[in-house]
């Protein structure tokens, strides 16, 4: 070429190297490409040398393509290659069409044939080329069609990566695009969809975001998602104001702007996707109402465009201030006419996004009132469906309010035989989860235990000494009625595992399960003898014996087998009360162990043999009055009915319990009364006209009409032994330990200030 007097001469090098497509069925040549500028008298004044590669794309090759056909058309075809490289090329043809393609090669494949089967731009017959590029720019300049055209060529060139990098140096193709789309993505729907499907054939690549970003692709496709969301809207009131006449031609009309916008909202959606990577990006999408706009588009019937939004959701929704945007829109409403559905990949995005949004209490109960529960429960016969919906099914399970929905299903049945099936194989963690959430409520207890439910329950749990198939009959066992009595058949069974070879864990369920039974046909006494577990019982009482966990259960079972007299006197003979004892003053700071401990108190003092044992030979009903005023409520209530009780039978210990009561419910009072420092002005109440008080000299603890009991008030002749004050002041009392950790577990109430008037 020549120009200015320079010569320009180019020439490639020979020495080309040979390699395979890491991905796809082609070969690469690498070769240099070398320029010298010559002066005037021929003498190289600049030269430069580049590295360049060429791909040789083998769409024909094949498992039964004839390799040395191939290799020699390739060799004559492209005169980079020297013949002498043909067996070279022979080899590496070989071993393209006996190589196994990757998944992910598969996948990609997949994946950009879905995204380009619905659109292929403007109809050419024309092949784009990559030479011509500056004239595809050109084609931007001219009118509507011209600029579709030249849209479409660059579409055709941008939708193979290898040109992504040659059309980013040239500057002016990007910028021309994104100049045309920005001022004309009004006039026409097919030049804008061109356009940001070019842009998002860069955005498929995370290094090419920042150039997308640049050109402000991202903010110019919500605006073009907002507008076309309100011509949609104009469409459908239009629709309405048709007569019936000329309604089918509109709707005719409808439905092909409906296509192409529906193309349009699709491929600017997967370009806002790709943006979203970067958290940054995706918040300010949010703060542009992103999640408004794409939960009015699940309206919609596209399943392509659909299932674009709603993967978009799944993303968005990890982040709680989506998330409730979501529910406040009822997302889940929209959601649920998708379930079930035959398009499996969407079918699959929306169980995922119902998933993230089921950790949400308010979004479960919105599921329920969709009517989810019913249809999740069918999906359970689909294997490629099962595991997301039987996660959604226990999260929704988790809510006490939602659980008696399960019952009206075909859930249980089919769970159930899940749970058979599995044989002696592990079973999964969902599966049985949702069966052990299931079993806390009575409707579905009673499902699950119809037939041989119970019967084959307990085989596996025996058999396998599976802990979670335990604590799932322990849940159906805590139901009252014709479900608690299945279990007289599988007490001995029960029974039988409470060893000291069985793992804890295992035994803990059995107690818990057994300590629900509170059968009145159930001879709890027999059971005892039988498997020896009053020795057993009385062993694990002793602190730190075995975990707290196991000693809680033994302490519930005990309370159970209480309320049968024989084994109440049994329990009390073999010394198991003043065990409980040492226990309550080693576990007095956990509320749990209290309350069980003294509600088999409570148990016992029913009982004429175990009344006497507690009141006369244990220091029970002392620790009991120290408990009366404990902060738990629960506490408090058991102590009071088990102390009713005591004072009902034994006249001493009643009038300790109504002293101490009187001295709790008065305690101030009594302090001023005592101190003689009240206000005589503020307090006239207290004093006669004389100044003297009504009490005159006397201890106010001498007004037994003061007292209260479990009635009310006592009457006045119910005096008090004066030896009772005497002791207490003298701290005798304080010795026997009933009032020792007083202090520590209480603290007196100013509420309670009982004036001599009021007492009466």
């Amino acid at each position: 070429l020549r120009g200015s007097d320079l010569y320009f001469l180019f020439y490639f090098s020979m020495g080309c190297t040979l390699d395979v497509h890491p991905t796809e069925n082609a070969l690469i040549v690498q070769y240099e490409v070398e320029a010298t500028i010559l002066g005037e008298l021929g003498a190289p004044m600049v030269g430069e040398r580049k590295e360049c590669q060429k791909i040789i794309r083998l769409k024909s090759l094949n498992s039964n393509t004839d390799i040395s056909s191939l290799a020699q058309k390739v060799v004559e075809e492209c005169r980079l290659i020297h013949p002498s490289k043909l067996r070279e090329v022979e080899q590496l043809l070989f071993y393209l069409q006996h190589r196994k393609q990757s998944n992910d090669n598969q996948e990609k494949k997949c994946i950009s044939s879905r995204d380009f089967k619905s659109y292929q731009g403007m109809e050419l017959d024309e092949e784009a080329s990559i030479n011509n590029i500056d004239e595809y720019v050109e084609l931007l300049y001219e009118d509507i069609q011209e600029k579709i055209r030249g849209a479409t060529l660059i579409f055709q060139l941008a939708r193979n990566p290898d040109n992504l990098e040659e059309l980013i140096q040239n500057e002016t193709v990007l910028g021309a695009l994104a100049r045309v789309l920005r001022e004309e993505w009004k006039q026409s729907v097919d030049l804008a969809t061109t356009i940001i499907y070019i842009f998002f054939c860069f955005s498929s690549f995370s290094q090419f975001h920042g150039l997308v970003t640049h050109f402000k692709i991202g903010a110019l496709c919500m605006n073009i998602i907002e507008h076309e969301l309100k011509r949609y809207d104009l469409w459908q009131d239009e629709l309405q104001k048709k007569k019936k006449k000329e309604h089918e031609k509109s709707f005719r009309k409808y439905q092909s702007l409906l296509i192409k916008q529906e193309q349009l909202l699709t491929v600017a959606l997967c370009l806002l996707l790709n943006l979203a990577e970067d958290t940054r990006t995706e918040l300010k999408m949010r703060n542009k109402n992103i999640v408004h706009m794409l939960v009015k588009i699940l309206d919609r019937e596209d399943e392509e465009l659909l299932l674009v939004v709603i993967s978009f959701l799944k993303k968005l929704s990890i982040f709680l201030e989506n998330k409730n945007d979501m529910a406040e829109t009822f997302a889940v409403g929209k959601l649920a006419r998708l379930v079930p559905c035959e398009h499996e990949e969407l079918l699959s995005t929306t169980l995922r996004l119902l998933l993230n949004l089921s950790f949400d209490t308010s979004l479960r109960s919105q599921m329920v009132q969709a009517g989810l529960v019913p249809k999740l429960s069918s999906l359970l016969a689909d294997e490629g469906q099962r595991q997301l919906s039987m996660c959604i099914l226990y999260h929704i399970s988790m809510d006490d309010r939602f659980k008696s929905t399960f019952a009206d299903t075909d859930c249980i049945p089919q769970l159930m035989k899940m749970v058979f099936d599995c044989g002696e194989e592990k079973m999964d963690v969902e599966l049985i989860s949702l069966c052990i959430n299931l079993a806390a409520n009575k409707s579905n207890a009673q499902v699950i235990c119809e037939g041989t439910g119970l019967k084959m329950l307990m085989k596996r749990a025996v058999k396998m000494k599976d802990v979670l198939v335990m604590k799932m009959i322990r849940n159906l066992s805590q139901h009252n009625g014709p479900t608690k009595s299945l279990f007289l058949d599988h007490v001995g069974d029960l029974a039988a595992q409470i060893t000291e070879e069985e793992t804890e864990e295992f035994v803990i369920e059995c107690l818990g399960t057994l300590a629900n039974l509170t059968i009145p046909d159930l001879d709890w006494a027999l059971v005892l003898k039988e498997y020896n577990l009053v020795l057993y019982l009385k062993d694990r009482l002793k602190p730190g014996s075995a975990e707290d966990d196991l000693i809680l259960e033994v302490v519930i079972m005990i309370g159970t087998v209480s309320m049968d007299d024989s084994c109440a006197a049994m329990l009390a003979k073999s010394g198991i009360i003043p065990a409980l004892i040492e226990l309550l003053n080693a576990q007095q700071e956990d509320d749990e162990f209290v309350c069980q401990i003294v509600y088999v108190f409570y148990q016992m003092v029913f009982h004429k043999a175990t009344r006497d044992v507690i009141i006369k030979d244990t220091q029970a009903p002392a620790y009991l009055i120290d408990l009366m005023h404990d902060k738990n409520a629960e506490i408090r209530k058991v102590c009071d009915n088990t102390l009713d009780i005591i004072a009902e039978y034994d006249e001493e210990w009643g009038k300790k319990i109504q002293t101490e009561k009187f001295r709790w419910y008065n305690a101030q009072w009594l302090e001023m009364v005592e101190n003689r420092q009240m206000d005589e002005a503020g307090e006239p109440f207290l004093y006669e006209e004389d100044g003297e008080s009504f009490i005159g000299n006397r201890d106010i603890l001498e007004r037994p009409d003061l007292f209260y009991s479990a009635d009310g008030i006592i009457s006045a002749d119910a005096a008090i032994s004066p030896e009772f004050y005497t002791d207490f002041y003298s701290g005798e009392l304080t010795q026997t330990g009933y009032m020792s950790s007083f202090v520590t577990r209480t603290q007196p109430s100013k509420q309670y200030i009982h004036s001599q008037t009021q007492a009466k």
